[in-house]
């Protein structure tokens, strides 16, 4: 019984393939969030001998998120700074997403994604949802690129989440 449930699921290659003989264009893209708030993220900083380095933190947990879509084979990507990680609005980036590479009948997108609870509902026409298993963020491409996100907030306090997201939306 195992083994049937192996071999009957597909693989991302044999995905690919079946859309490509499908499909007049398709292409890969990966999914993933990142919570960004007041809470700094905080580095280590070179100081000189002697003299302590103070970080002032605000507690406040006020955040929202960002949600990154890449395309693994051309480097292109797409943003959205949403104040919520639902259902509703999931579905509302997943749209617009599709709406920005054009899918549909003629260009069938492949979406990598992980489990996420508020994942779900039925994507839109010309995207095709792939499911990375449970706790496995080294597959997920996305993951790389919040070090570069958090680079223009690194070891900086901020006095609001509108000031914060100015300077995270640049």
């Amino acid at each position: 019984m195992r083994r049937q449930r192996r071999n009957s699921r597909e693989t991302l290659t044999e995905q690919l393939r079946r859309a490509e003989l499908l499909h007049k264009k398709v292409s890969l893209w990966a999914l993933d969030e990142h919570r960004i708030g007041l809470h700094p993220t905080l580095r280590p900083l070179w100081a000189p001998i002697g003299e302590p380095l103070l970080a002032f933190i605000d507690t406040t947990y006020k955040w929202s998120y960002l949600h990154a879509f890449v395309c693994p084979e051309t480097g292109e990507s797409h943003y959205w700074l949403i104040p919520e990680v639902t259902l509703p609005t999931y579905g509302k980036v997943l749209d617009e997403f599709a709406r920005n590479v054009n899918a549909g009948a003629e260009h069938h997108v492949l979406l990598v994604e992980d489990n996420a609870r508020f994942h779900g509902g039925a994507p839109p026409e010309g995207i095709e949802i792939v499911r990375l298993p449970p706790y496995s963020p080294e597959l997920q491409p996305v993951e790389r690129l919040w070090q570069l996100a958090d680079e223009t907030i690194v070891n900086k306090c901020f006095k609001s989440l509108e000031e914060l997201l100015q300077v995270i939306s640049k």
